[in-house]
């Protein structure tokens, strides 16, 4: 069985964030057999600006639009400030949507996920993420929205522990991976 790989972004810079516990639980306990996840962090990505998107394309966006291109899917984790997507997620969105380079976005199937302390789980930061995913064209995996409710509760100890999300989350990476096996084979980077 080939291998498939996987990028998770992660929209939340807090040492302890809730959203990266849940990308480093699916990565090491979650995902089916010869399907890995890849973090990759978006701490030193710059804020948009399209004059810099030209010659001199800063390193961390270049990093960003080769991790993506690098990989068979994409995991987006993003909690919900001030009632929408972080501006972490949007403005690594908005370098994966250049209007001068091809989006490594598009066409790429991407599961998304909100979570949050509140009972509402970040339902309208899930809204945002997929307005945006469909307006860059991306291949939104056909699941059910991955909102985390009461999500501090959900964890102990650096990993997401709560049986009912992990199941959800395991079932959503598994439509994702059929998804990605119904494909003819792509050739992709090599991970070191």
């Amino acid at each position: 069985m080939r291998k498939i790989h996987l990028l998770g972004l992660c929209a939340s810079l807090r040492r302890e964030s809730n959203n990266a516990v849940i990308l480093r639980t699916m990565g090491a306990e979650l995902m089916p057999p010869n399907v890995f996840l890849h973090i990759h962090p978006l701490q030193d990505l710059p804020l948009y600006n399209s004059d810099y998107d030209v010659a001199e394309v800063p390193a961390p966006v270049v990093a960003l639009r080769d991790a993506v291109n690098r990989v068979e899917g994409v995991i987006l984790a993003s909690p919900e400030y001030s009632h929408g997507m972080s501006g972490v997620m949007k403005n690594a969105l908005d370098w994966l949507s250049s209007p001068v380079h091809p989006s490594p976005l598009k066409n790429k199937p991407t599961l998304t996920l909100t979570a949050s302390p509140a009972f509402i789980g970040g339902t309208r930061a899930q809204q945002q993420l997929i307005e945006t995913l469909w307006a860059i064209q991306a291949a939104l995996v056909p699941y059910a929205p991955i909102v985390i409710t009461n999500v501090e509760a959900k964890i102990r100890d650096g990993r997401l522990t709560d049986l009912a999300t992990r199941a959800f989350l395991a079932q959503g990476i598994k439509t994702m991976e059929q998804l990605l096996r119904m494909d003819a084979p792509k050739p992709m980077l090599t991970w070191a």
